[in-house]
């Protein structure tokens, strides 16, 4: 009788040994999975601030060169009138661009999500979407604007306006309501934006909050993305 209780219990003691050392197993093995996890992790965000920081490294070399050769520009061009018109068109060229910082009178649009009413079907109406960005932005180009920007994004020819889930993307970057819409141009012709049965009006009266603002000092930041071409090439 002895003998087998002392079997019963050896073999129980094996049992919960056994049990133990997997235990222990799977917990080492967990936390060698977190361990690489975070290591990854971490090698990930250092490997991001680098190319952030390599990033803002060169942009600043690049600003420094331009004003470089904006001074050999102007030195070139000071005692020549065919150099000083050549420079006047580079620098109308370069604010068609977007190259360039630029100021002047002009309006500003802002657009804001309205807020919920019960009497509304639709709720999608109060949000202010990509397509009704764009419908402004096209307005004020046809209205003669020289330069605009959307939440200090420069808008250039290769701009795309698109939505991301509930927020709007500007040449890659993500921005949200209040969308705010600055243009450069003659500020008559630019508010007539706000004319009776426009496009502000018909957001007004979807539920979105509208503002125009016409101003004789506005500024408008240059374009910090790179602009490539994949398939238009030049005729020589």
């Amino acid at each position: 009788m002895n003998k087998k209780v002392e079997t019963i219990m050896l073999a129980l003691m094996c049992f919960v040994l056994t049990i133990g050392i997997v235990v222990q197993i799977n917990s080492v093995n967990n936390n060698g999975i977190t361990v690489t996890g975070n290591q990854a992790e971490s090698n990930l965000k250092s490997q991001v601030l680098k190319m952030k920081e390599k990033y803002e490294n060169q942009y600043a070399e690049l600003e420094k060169a331009e004003k470089e050769l904006e001074k050999v520009r102007q030195q070139a061009t000071s005692s020549n009138t065919e150099l000083e018109e050549l420079e006047s068109k580079i620098k109308e060229y370069n604010i068609l661009l977007g190259n360039t910082d630029v100021t002047g009178q002009g309006v500003t649009v802002t657009l804001t999500d309205g807020k919920q009413d019960l009497q509304l079907l639709d709720a999608q109406n109060l949000i202010v979407h990509a397509e009704n960005v764009l419908a402004v932005v096209n307005e004020l180009k046809n209205a003669g604007a020289e330069a605009i920007s959307i939440n200090g994004e420069r808008i250039v020819n290769t701009t795309a306006i698109s939505c991301d889930g509930n927020v709007i993307v500007v040449n890659g970057e993500k921005i949200s309501s209040p969308i705010q819409i600055t243009a450069i141009g003659l500020p008559e012709m630019l508010a007539t934006l706000n004319r009776p049965g426009g496009t502000l009006e018909k957001f007004e009266s979807y539920g979105k909050i509208v503002e125009l603002k016409k101003s004789t000092n506005l500024e408008i930041p240059k374009y910090t993305g790179v602009i490539s071409f994949k398939y238009a090439q030049t005729i020589e």
